[in-house]
């Protein structure tokens, strides 16, 4: 069962289901849902995991959670991946100690589509069985909006409204949104930054006008983002594959994680506690090092600081919405709305030392420059390797005494001009042409989705300031 991650001191926690929670995933004074409890896999489910695809260890990690959803929906969904490049997860060891786990082989080539192919049968599964229709929000800095627009595109009963930073994103990701072409998809650009694309949607997610305005239309309101659980249960799972495929979780192994949002982090940390071998989860920040100030001095400082715009942009982010779910599972409902609120007032908390010792049982976290990101790739493609710029922030954390797994967020063809400037030390002037160029350098073919891009047809015009996201929503749906 799933509970309130904030409450005040003499309040109940009542718990919901996981049905609920997929479709109203917006909890009460702002809160997040959250497992109260997590089920443990023992030695003997490692044991005959081994043998399993990838697909047969989720399903038998999702069995153990004993939801209130029917087992079919869920393997219904998981066929999703049938549609990947092979498996939908890849290990490759790329030098001593140190493996890369490859989780952007799906339809967009980021690794937000290992959670939301599968989320988007459940949701539109769960819709029919309600007989409702849904609005489907997401805010995103530039994996989350184009998986969910894949994943949703011409479903059934959902409409789908995505809001992405207009100035924030790569070419292809921007081009992945706006030229998307499901009769059911809205996406708008807005002014600002991914921040304040995700204060949007959390707002609106809490706004009983914006809901009345939805119900009149006949639509119910529930979002895509990782501040729905049903997200980040498919983000432990190949955490947990990785121990089986390397180790046989035999032996300890470090998770490095790219992290903007905290919702890969928080799944590797759901992992550990479920009997994952996994020794230390790092966080790999860029220049928007506020989860390394977090993990190191126990202090998450807002004040004075804005976004600062990085190679590696789908980690441009400030305020990062799954480390609330971290502190809830190590400090309670009541401290995490304390700290919540604070930030939320003060822009500012601080942990006691023991509440950051308890961290750093369990996480390390580090920043990378965009000019260390940039060496970083270099360094690899000199050995055949091409990583992105959001898994190669992750490099410097690797230690030489422990099995380490980089977690690869992104296919490298939707950063060309990084990777370009990176590898040749030059600017893009023709994006087909560089990533034609490299491809052809690296025996890395270009995936046939991102190629096609580059003659499709721009279908969503809409940039909107912060005040007018609610009308123009109500007017696209009135139409």
């Amino acid at each position: 069962m799933l509970v309130n991650t904030r409450l005040n001191q003499n309040d109940t926690n009542s718990s919901v289901s996981l049905k609920t929670a997929l479709l109203n995933p917006a909890a009460a004074y702002g809160g997040l849902y959250a497992p109260d409890s997590l089920p443990s896999l023992d030695e003997r489910f490692f044991e005959e995991a081994s043998g399993l695809s990838y697909s047969q260890i989720a399903l038998k990690i999702i069995e153990k959670f004993k939801f209130d959803i029917n087992m079919s929906v869920f393997e219904e969904a998981l066929k999703r991946y049938e549609s990947f490049d092979n498996e939908p997860v890849e290990i490759k060891k790329i030098d001593e100690n140190l493996y890369i786990n490859e989780l952007w082989h799906g339809p967009t080539r980021a690794f937000k589509d290992m959670a939301l192919q599968p989320f988007g049968h459940i949701l539109t599964s769960l819709a029919k069985e309600e007989a409702k229709n849904y609005l489907i929000m997401c805010a995103t800095s530039g994996d989350t909006g184009p998986a969910t627009l894949e994943t949703f595109s011409d479903a059934n009963g959902i409409k789908v409204v995505c809001l992405y930073p207009k100035d924030g994103t790569s070419d292809v990701q921007r081009l992945q949104m706006t030229n998307a072409s499901g009769k059911n998809l809205k996406v708008i650009g807005i002014e600002g930054n991914f921040d304040d694309a995700q204060r949007a949607l959390k707002t609106l997610l809490n706004d009983e006008d914006f809901k009345a305005s939805l119900a009149k239309s006949n639509l119910s309101l529930s979002a895509a983002n990782s501040v729905n659980f049903g997200r980040i249960l498919f983000q432990i799972i190949y955490h947990i594959y990785t121990c089986i495929k390397i180790t046989g979780n035999k032996k300890p192994i470090n998770i490095i994680v790219p992290s903007g949002n905290f919702g890969n982090a928080l799944g590797a940390y759901y992992a550990k506690k479920m009997g994952a071998n996994i020794a230390k989860i790092k966080i790999a920040s860029n220049s928007n090092n506020i989860l390394t100030q977090l993990f190191t001095t126990g202090v998450y400082d807002l004040r004075g600081k804005s976004l600062i715009k990085t190679i590696s942009p789908a980690m441009d982010i400030l305020i990062s919405s799954n480390v609330e779910r971290l502190l809830f599972d190590k400090f309670g409902p009541v401290r995490t709305k304390e700290l919540m609120d604070s930030l939320a007032t003060n822009k500012f908390y601080k942990l006691s030392d023991s509440e950051l010792n308890s961290l750093k049982a369990e996480f390390e976290a580090d920043f990378c420059t965009d000019d260390e990101c940039e060496n970083e790739i270099k360094k690899y493609a000199n050995k055949g390797v091409l990583v992105d710029p959001h898994t190669a922030t992750c490099f410097k954390l690797a230690s030489k005494e422990t099995l380490n797994v980089v977690t690869s967020t992104a296919h490298w063809v939707k950063f060309t001009p990084s990777m370009i400037k990176a590898i040749k030390n030059k600017e893009t002037k023709d994006e087909l042409k560089d990533m034609q160029e490299l491809s052809k350098e690296f025996s890395s073919p270009i995936p046939e989705q991102i190629l096609s891009l580059f003659n499709s047809e721009q279908i969503h015009k809409t940039i909107c300031n912060q005040n007018e996201i609610k009308p123009t929503i109500i007017e696209w749906i009135n139409k």
